[in-house]
């Protein structure tokens, strides 16, 4: 089953465990997201979700690869899978 990464004030991670006995970090719920900016990489809060590939997955706050974000410095996209990195990872758009 997929895991929904939804924004959150408070983060949730869970360890899995892979075939092959490797580990994944699942991220449940999301606060931060780490973005990619003209200074650096920089932790910022992460308001909600603006646009996603699927209208619901937009309404429901959920994070997936390629979706914007709405963040204290601006619009960032999704360049992670936060449900299989334990990290949302994202490139700010405008700021």
């Amino acid at each position: 089953a997929p895991t929904l990464t939804k924004v959150d004030e408070k983060e949730r991670r869970k360890i899995k465990r892979t075939m092959g006995g490797g580990r994944k970090v699942v991220l449940q719920r999301a606060a931060f997201a780490n973005v990619v900016m003209r200074e650096g990489v920089k932790k910022v809060k992460i308001i909600s979700v603006l646009e996603s590939n699927d209208p619901q997955l937009t309404r429901q706050n959920i994070i997936t690869k390629g979706s914007i974000i709405q963040t204290e410095v601006g619009k960032a996209r999704v360049t992670n899978s936060p449900g299989q990195d334990g990290v949302v990872n994202a490139v700010l758009v405008e700021g």
